[in-house]
């Protein structure tokens, strides 16, 4: 069992209120050892935490909902033989309709997360990745709902090396992964710049000194990720994600706005699960969206209200 190093814990002031920032080394402690199986394609998602001195436990790479919710149903799916060419394989009959409200507007949603999403709508919990980690895939939802509307999402870039924020990629064992979301839905909404994103875990990071608050930004630009030596050393940042962050009337006021990445940046063009879909994304003006970092932060919520 590998050992909790808290090295320190930090409050930094902003506004009117104080952020704690807990800074982690070394490897979690696992859990879960892998949360989904897909035969001979998959990496494995499992579930660590940590311990801090006043017997906080801090869950990585985040506290999912995967083993109890309901799955998103599959747009593209290796793992279940789903595999469209394009929009014109899918039947949206087909799709089951989520209903928070009987009366209100019937909405499609078109999901790829890298890797993976939990969509609540007003306050409901729609529907969650159907693969945690690997292979990539992509979801569609259909629901009902009176407006306004609150899209609030939890994003997880996945790890393999639970703690460390890395993974086995291009010949390196600790080698830090990216994610990057995008979604349309049938109201207009398109992810973007005018989406709100907040970071809750960051890792890896080869000094604490190097996580700093700029204005709203839980920033890690300072570290130089090309260059980490750190490994099994590594160090990660944790805050404390809100309750009621799902919720339609959570103030994410003083939430920096979602930062925009292109679609090379993300890498997507090898990904049937989001390039047989494009015109649905790309041709809708979905951008991939994401926290400042795309690498190093693995814990994100994004959040849209439209009226």
């Amino acid at each position: 069992m590998h050992t909790l190093l808290i090295v320190l814990i930090l409050i930094i002031s902003f506004n009117s209120y104080a952020e704690e920032m807990v800074i982690t080394r070394g490897r979690a402690t696992t859990d879960i050892e892998n949360l989904y199986e897909c035969a001979g394609r998959f990496r494995k998602s499992g579930i660590g935490h940590f311990v801090d001195q006043t017997e906080q436990k801090w869950i990585v790479p985040a506290p999912v909902a995967f083993a109890k919710a309901r799955k998103a149903p599959d747009l593209y799916n290796p793992c279940t033989n789903v595999t469209p060419g394009s929009v014109r394989e899918i039947d949206l009959n087909d799709v089951p309709i989520f209903e928070i409200d009987r009366d209100g507007e019937l909405i499609t949603g078109f999901i790829f997360a890298d890797n993976y999403f939990e969509l609540y709508v007003n306050d409901r919990l729609i529907g969650v990745d159907a693969v945690p980690f690997t292979p990539f895939n992509s979801s569609v939802v259909r629901f009902r709902v009176k407006r306004p509307i609150t899209y609030a999402v939890r994003l997880v870039d996945w790890e393999e090396n639970l703690g460390l924020g890395s993974e086995k990629n291009r010949g390196n064992r600790f080698h830090a992964g990216d994610g990057g979301f995008a979604a349309s839905f049938s109201d207009g909404t398109v992810t973007d710049s005018s989406w709100t994103a907040q970071t809750f875990y960051t890792a890896p990071i080869d000094a604490p000194s190097n996580v700093r608050l700029v204005g709203n930004v839980r920033d890690t630009s300072m570290v130089h990720v090309n260059r980490l030596t750190c490994r099994e050393d590594c160090f990660a940042a944790h805050w404390t994600l809100p309750e009621d962050w799902y919720k339609e009337d959570f103030d994410d006021s003083s939430w920096p706005p979602a930062t925009v990445f292109t679609n090379d940046t993300i890498g997507v063009k090898n990904k049937p699960a989001y390039m047989n879909f494009s015109g649905l994304f790309i041709g809708r003006k979905a951008k991939f969206i994401w926290s400042s970092n795309v690498v190093l932060d693995n814990h994100v919520i994004v959040r849209k209200t439209v009226e």
